[in-house]
């Protein structure tokens, strides 16, 4: 979603709940690869083995469902990694953007999609992305990508970093009651760089939470 596109008011309101960090903050253990913020936070449902992010949308991996409607284009431009945990890890970090944007379009920040693919922080962030919207009476429509993903475990196995760029200058915020698309010229303000933090769902097969979510906003390197 470009944050351009929404109402000054509403994205300062935005920007005071959401988790910002800039790449080498305080926040980013690049001194211990092995460390990773948020490993020890607590997860919750479900519990069927997880499918490819890659499938079709339309697909429910874990039984859940996390299908857009069709000009809500969300592409995952990058490379499975070989390690199991990291690849099964990366698959849930998109099906929890899926999971966000399926609220936008549900118009509900209960969605099965969003409990099921995050947890503590990683559920406020959602929920918060997901009210801004609501409150601004506005959905999405356009492509959105994100690429350029690395991952990083910790060494208990049980949690990974998963970052990534996005690029939303063709991502739009659009009025639900008259369908206006609102757009403005590209610029930096488009790209987003993201650290999820996942965590694995000790009762599940290889189902990964959201568990916190790091954004540096106009991030220039992602261009």
């Amino acid at each position: 979603m470009k944050r351009r596109t929404l109402p000054v008011a509403v994205a300062f309101a935005a920007a005071a709940t959401l988790m910002l960090t800039a790449c080498g903050g305080g926040n980013d253990d690049s001194g211990d690869n092995d460390k990773i913020t948020g490993a020890d936070q607590g997860t919750e449902k479900p519990s069927k083995p997880a499918e490819p992010s890659g499938a079709p949308a339309a697909d429910k991996p874990d039984g859940v469902d996390v299908s857009l409607p069709t000009d809500m284009n969300l592409v995952f431009d990058w490379d499975k990694p070989k390690d199991k945990n990291e690849a099964a890890a990366m698959d849930d970090a998109a099906n929890y953007i899926r999971a966000i944007y399926r609220g936008v379009d549900k118009r509900t920040t209960e969605d099965a999609a969003l409990v099921a693919y995050s947890t503590g922080d990683g559920l406020k962030y959602g929920r918060t992305q997901i009210d801004v919207r609501l409150e601004g009476d506005w959905t999405a429509t356009g492509t959105r990508r994100h690429y350029q993903a690395t991952t990083r475990s910790a060494s208990n196995s049980n949690s990974v970093e998963v970052a990534f760029c996005v690029d939303s200058s063709k991502f739009y915020s659009k009025e639900v009651k008259t369908g206006k698309v609102l757009k403005s010229t590209p610029s930096v303000t488009d790209f987003d760089y993201f650290k999820i933090i996942m965590v694995k769902l000790p009762t599940g097969d290889s189902l990964w939470q959201a568990s916190k979510v790091y954004v540096e906003a106009k991030a220039a390197k992602c261009q």
